[in-house]
């Protein structure tokens, strides 16, 4: 009976998180691909399982292109600031992009590096390198790094500004802080090197 439960438990922490995630894909898919689909079946008079997430891909590619060039640069930020003027529209936009942003590896705003600091209310904590600067109070200037701290689901997080002193910087690559991060803690390596 031992054995027949361990393996049982052993198939179901394989099981769930390959059905999971199978199905987020498919649901991804469906919802991408279910959104050009009727536009599709009305100009081929057919159904193409795949046409929808193709041209959505493709679509985004253009926008990529287009976003990439000087005129297409000047375009996108123009029509930005005049977005960014609706009301409800800006409250929405303006944060889901800073967010998006700070995962973009082409971003110097985003995450820079993975760091451990000695947290005041929490002993240490682990965060992300956002931001390093100076600040001087008349005895000459002194180092600071804000270090964003993911908390839980309910908010993204808390800002702490530290001396870098502080601050230590574990070997931890920033996509691998984030796994840690959204596995609780799980997928924290059993030795880090500061």
């Amino acid at each position: 009976m031992l054995w027949l439960r361990r393996r049982f438990i052993a198939g179901f922490f394989v099981t769930v998180p390959l059905f999971i995630s199978i199905a987020a894909l498919v649901w991804t898919f469906n919802v991408v691909d279910g959104a050009t689909t009727p536009l599709y079946d009305r100009l081929l008079g057919r159904r193409i399982p795949g046409l929808g997430t193709l041209s959505t891909a493709v679509f985004i590619l253009m926008v990529g292109v287009f976003a990439t060039n000087v005129i297409g640069r000047r375009v996108l930020q123009r029509a930005e600031g005049y977005l960014l003027r609706v009301p409800v529209f800006r409250t929405i936009y303006a944060p889901v992009k800073q967010l998006v942003a700070a995962f973009s590896p082409d971003n110097e705003a985003g995450f820079k590096r993975v760091v451990l600091i000695e947290h005041p209310q929490r002993g240490y904590a682990l965060g992300f390198l956002t931001r390093e600067f100076t600040v001087d109070r008349g005895s000459g200037p002194k180092a600071l790094v804000a270090v964003y701290v993911p908390t839980n689901h309910l908010y993204l997080g808390d800002i702490v500004i530290c001396e870098r002193e502080r601050a230590s910087f574990p070997d931890i690559p920033v996509e691998e802080g984030l796994r840690i991060f959204l596995t609780g803690g799980m997928a924290l390596p059993p030795r880090v090197r500061v």
